[in-house]
């Protein structure tokens, strides 16, 4: 399966089973296992360099396993064919997310003049409420 120019992977870091999926489909969801479980071993696999692994498994979140492993599963169509390919789809765009490297975050100050003004917009703000204030208050 080709994800990128440098990454493809090969069927046997790949394992695919089939069970009966959930919810609303009458008399057919008790005989057809249509939901796709697609399991991919990321930590095991050779063609995918080690910053994309670290950043996989943050994109991944709960679908990542003690393991190693992606757990991607899909019951959204009828047809088990469509589930599979739909499965796969996801495991290829989620790879391609873990192969963009994060842009650096830049340090930035507060400019002098922004401070001024906001401690400056404090003490109008602060001389009305003292304005409100009635004599009687103060004593």
């Amino acid at each position: 399966m080709q994800i990128t120019t440098d990454i493809e992977i090969a069927d046997w870091e790949l394992t695919e089973s089939f069970v009966r999926a959930s919810g609303p489909g009458g008399q057919n969801v008790n005989k057809v296992a249509t939901a796709v479980e697609l399991r991919f071993e990321a930590e095991r696999s050779p063609n995918l360099p080690e910053p994309v692994k670290r950043r996989l498994q943050r994109l991944a979140g709960r679908r990542w396993t003690k393991e190693g492993a992606v757990i991607i599963q899909v019951s959204e169509e009828r047809s088990q064919a469509r589930n599979r390919d739909i499965a796969r789809a996801r495991l290829a765009e989620l790879i391609r997310k873990a192969t963009e490297k994060p842009k650096p975050r830049r340090k930035t100050k507060v400019s002098y003049s922004q401070k001024r003004k906001r401690l400056e917009a404090k003490r109008k703000r602060g001389t009305v409420k003292a304005l409100r204030r009635g004599d009687d208050l103060q004593e």
